[in-house]
């Protein structure tokens, strides 16, 4: 009888690869949803804090608009970390990423309010979000081609929609600390310190991302590869057409993300809905999220990833605009869940097999560079805006139906992405 041997076998030590590099990158991809979310559910008390004005409209609308602005840097920092990913590896540009993002998190959770110390309040976390938007705009490039790049080949779709269900999973941790802390603590409690608890939370696990992306692997595909010494050069004048494609996928899925983190205040402002139940609507989206993307990611290596993708948009338009003309007819908590979750459903769809789709529209060589640049634009154009955008058209059309009209023509836009990669990269 053969001796047994304490070694592991093929599969295990398959498996082991594969999850260490998977959790090092969606750790940090956690962290980064769950600062935004966080930024955007408090947005009532921070306009509060650090941007008093005599129109409590004003104050939250330039609130908003520091969310909105910190977006611009973020195609600066898809340009300088996805390049640097390509040229000088994923592991390396990851760990950056977190530790910036680290910092940004601590200046917003010990920053004075405008009371304690005047104008330097806004301007500081105003730079604390530039400082994550930097960040982030190497994260979705960066992770996402890390882990793809240690998934086996049929596997790849499935792994790759955990970076969106990782999404998901932030907004239930900021949700949670959003639902308990407004449910809890009274206006005052929550202006003097309540509304920093959720970022010291983010220093906890912020260090223990940086650890373990510290300590994994490479990726294999990256370590086999020849570095482009200019990958943003070869993105910018020969895969423009990619660029745009790229972008033009993303738009929906971005739109109606930043649309969800906007229902809290949604409620709290336009439908005067407790702002306690537009968190439990937006737990239960990042629940759905979390647990049905990677379903659906799964289901991807037996359906069409594009046919998912055009049929998701196709119910997004034909059912947003009655679903907002519901919620304001018979404004609840209960309706609110309930477009919330219609809203993150379909989103569930959309999403999971958008990352893999991305990934495999670039090239290795400037995979990361095209990425980040394209989720970064499109986010930054489409989704970071859309809070601002959804206020402008309420204020501007006299409409409470607004914010469902945005959504529709971001998702006409996407279908037709959709059927360009679909017809003239022959994606499927």
């Amino acid at each position: 009888m053969p001796a047994l041997s304490s070694t592991a076998t093929p599969a295990t030590e398959t498996t082991k690869s594969i999850w260490k590099p998977v959790v090092a990158a969606l750790i940090g991809n956690t962290l980064e949803w769950f600062d935004l979310s966080v930024y955007a559910y408090f947005a009532l008390t921070i306009s509060k804090v650090f941007f008093p004005a005599s129109d409590p409209a004003v104050s939250l609308f330039l609130a908003f608009a520091t969310f909105g602005i910190s977006f611009l840097i973020r195609p600066l920092g898809a340009a300088i970390l996805g390049s640097y990913a390509d040229r000088q590896g994923r592991k390396k540009a990851l760990s950056l990423s977190i530790l910036l993002m680290l910092i940004g998190t601590a200046m917003i959770a010990v920053m004075p309010s405008y009371a304690a110390i005047g104008i330097i309040a806004p301007i500081g976390i105003l730079a604390a979000r530039l400082l994550q938007g930097f960040s982030a705009g190497g994260e979705f490039g960066s992770s996402t081609a890390f882990m793809m790049e240690h998934a086996p080949q049929k596997t790849r779709n499935f792994v790759a929609s955990l970076q969106f269900a990782s999404q998901g999973f932030g907004v239930v941790i900021a949700s949670i600390f959003g639902y308990f802390l407004t449910a809890y603590l009274n206006d005052q409690q929550m202006f003097d310190w309540g509304w920093r608890v959720p970022f010291f939370f983010g220093l906890i696990l912020g260090p223990v991302g940086l650890y373990i992306r510290r300590t994994v692997d490479e990726s294999p595909e990256f370590k086999e590869s020849e570095p482009d010494s200019q990958p943003l050069r070869e993105v910018l004048l020969s895969q423009k057409t990619l660029l745009i494609v790229a972008m033009g996928i993303l738009i929906v899925s971005t739109a109606s993300n930043f649309m969800i983190k906007y229902m809290p205040t949604y409620a709290a402002t336009t439908l005067n809905i407790p702002q306690s139940s537009g968190f439990l609507a937006t737990l239960t989206a990042g629940l759905i999220l979390t647990v049905v993307t990677p379903v659906v990611g799964f289901m991807t290596g037996y359906i069409s990833r594009i046919k998912i993708m055009l049929w998701a948009s196709i119910i997004y338009i034909l059912a947003i605009f009655p679903a907002f003309f519901w919620l304001n007819k018979v404004p609840s908590a209960t309706s609110l869940l309930l477009v919330v979750s219609m809203m993150a459903l379909i989103k569930a769809f959309y999403f999971a097999p958008l990352a893999a789709l991305m990934a495999d529209i670039f090239p290795l060589h400037t995979r990361v560079t095209g990425m980040s640049l394209s989720y970064n634009l499109s986010v930054t154009l489409f989704g970071g805006f859309a809070p601002v955008i959804a206020t402008g058209l309420i204020a501007l059309t006299g409409s409470q139906l607004a914010p469902s009209f945005y959504l529709i023509v971001a998702a006409a836009l996407s279908i037709s992405a959709l059927l360009i990669a679909q017809r003239k990269l022959k994606l499927i």
